[in-house]
């Protein structure tokens, strides 16, 4: 039986960025794949990057919580969001992203509070990745503007 060694908040955040970072991982996947038959080929392999990464966040985090002695669980996926368009898709995703930062900052935050400095760079490096995801999707989005502008 593993025993846990640290902060119940800092459990729950852990146990809530798994659940979050899977539920990335299906959404990107399945954009990837919607994309994909609109013929958006780059767009699809942008995305598939995209479920690669958060799969990764998603590994650390599990490592994370095996060795602090607890066992890995998703409590819950989100359903996936869909859009009829790219730029619809990727303002979902910049909405995912947000709630990942707020999730990670506020994990950052309570970890600086009550000392738990290990974790705190822990989240401290999930946070930098998806603010950077973040202003990535952003300009990946102000990129398609010019494109929908001329078009008409």
């Amino acid at each position: 039986m593993l025993t846990a060694r640290a902060d119940q908040r800092v459990l729950g955040y852990l146990g809530r960025a798994l659940s979050l970072e899977l539920s990335a991982v299906q959404l990107y996947s399945t954009q990837a794949r919607l994309v994909a038959s609109w013929g958006l080929t780059e767009a699809a392999a942008r995305l598939r990057n995209e479920s690669e990464e958060e799969l990764e966040h998603a590994n650390r985090i599990i490592e994370r919580m095996l060795a602090t002695g607890v066992a890995p669980s998703a409590s819950q996926l989100r359903p996936v969001r869909l859009a009829r368009d790219l730029s619809s898709l990727l303002q979902i995703n910049q909405q995912f992203e947000s709630e990942l930062i707020e999730l990670y900052s506020s994990a950052v935050n309570h970890c600086a509070r009550i000392g738990d400095h290990d974790h705190r760079a822990f989240f401290e490096g999930l946070l930098e990745d998806e603010r950077f995801h973040h202003q990535e999707l952003l300009s990946w989005q102000v990129s398609l503007q010019p494109a929908r502008t001329s078009a008409r």
